[in-house]
């Protein structure tokens, strides 16, 4: 009697009871490889977003209204040590690096395009990467928070890659800006 139930137990199950299986196991697979690319795609997203706010940590940047009506604002160095904030070119959206040792709102090509900018005369810059040829223009409103800046003298250069523009001192001339510890306070007094 045990070698029968031995017999049994030990016995191949017929092949219709395996592929009864396989449909199963398959959906199970699929599922978990799905389960794994929706897990990786978030945790992308999540780096990415937290990589962003490491180099602009003034996303959102927080304007505070002066009792004379104009304007402050706080920015926080990121960890390179710059100043960067997100704003707007002509409603365009844009990422603006402070540059105090640039003449002028320097734009990649791209940027300028989407905003509008018309390309005026050419011109040949010196950049840190060597001498290259930009194209006058001017912003006719650009916006750093509620701080708004218009008719601003500009250089479109073609060179420039992403939305990140810098933000020369053809538009800082016109706030007051004072740096304490790792704050820069931008001003701007009607």
């Amino acid at each position: 009697m045990l070698k029968s139930a031995l017999s049994i137990a030990l016995k191949p199950k017929p092949m219709s009871e395996n592929r009864e299986q396989k449909p199963g196991r398959h959906a199970g697979l699929g599922m978990l490889i799905i389960s794994f690319a929706l897990g990786l795609g978030l945790l992308t997203l999540f780096f990415d977003d937290m990589l962003e706010r490491q180099f602009n940590p003034n996303q959102r940047p927080n304007t505070q209204a002066l009792q004379n009506g104009g304007f402050e604002l706080a920015l926080q160095r990121n960890r390179q040590g710059h100043y960067v904030m997100s704003g707007d070119i002509s409603e365009e959206p844009a990422t603006f690096l402070l540059d105090t040792g640039a003449t002028d709102v320097v734009i990649p090509a791209e940027l300028a395009n989407r905003a509008g900018l018309q390309p005026g005369q050419a011109m040949r810059a010196m950049t840190a990467n060597g001498p290259v040829t930009v194209y006058t223009t001017t912003i006719p409103i650009l916006h750093l928070g509620d701080i708004t800046l218009y008719d601003v003298r500009a250089s479109i250069n073609p060179a420039m890659q992403g939305d990140t523009v810098l933000l020369g001192m053809s538009a800082l001339r016109h706030v007051e800006f004072s740096q304490r510890a790792d704050t820069l306070t931008l001003r701007m007094v009607p």
